[in-house]
């Protein structure tokens, strides 16, 4: 069978967004292939607002998930392989899931994936970064 992580991303998110929540994600910056701002990356992992309202052209697939965002005011191309992804929650109650890398999933190889796309810019969206973030496990 194919991996649930994807699958259960796309359901989290779009439950937190029917919700009326904001979508935050946290990523394992250091993964293979993984683009995001360095300048707000810390303890190696970075929290993205992925709320429709701050972000544009978003592909989440079963591999990657991609977007463009603002930081600062400077457009980005962010670039997340499935596999980087720790959690998922509504920045308002913390509502989400926490991800554990199975050793018998059958993700590719980062070898495997597509290479990540150049930035380019993009029409303006909002983006915040949480400073902390409180997980509530949902099982």
């Amino acid at each position: 069978m194919t991996p649930n992580r994807p699958y259960l991303l796309r359901a989290f998110y779009e439950w937190i967004v029917d919700n009326d929540c904001t979508p935050y994600l946290v990523v394992d910056a250091s993964y293979p292939q993984t683009k995001v701002p360095q300048q707000f990356v810390q303890n190696g992992q970075i929290v993205l607002n992925l709320a429709p309202s701050a972000v544009a052209q978003m592909q989440m697939g079963n591999d990657v998930i991609s977007c463009s965002a603002r930081f600062g005011g400077h457009p980005f191309a962010l670039y997340i392989p499935v596999r980087a992804v720790l959690a998922i929650y509504a920045k308002e109650n913390g509502a989400g899931t926490v991800f554990t890398l199975d050793e018998d999933e059958d993700f590719p190889d980062e070898h495997e994936m597509e290479s990540p796309p150049e930035p380019v810019a993009t029409e303006p969206a909002s983006k915040k970064l949480a400073k902390a973030s409180h997980l509530k496990v949902i099982k």
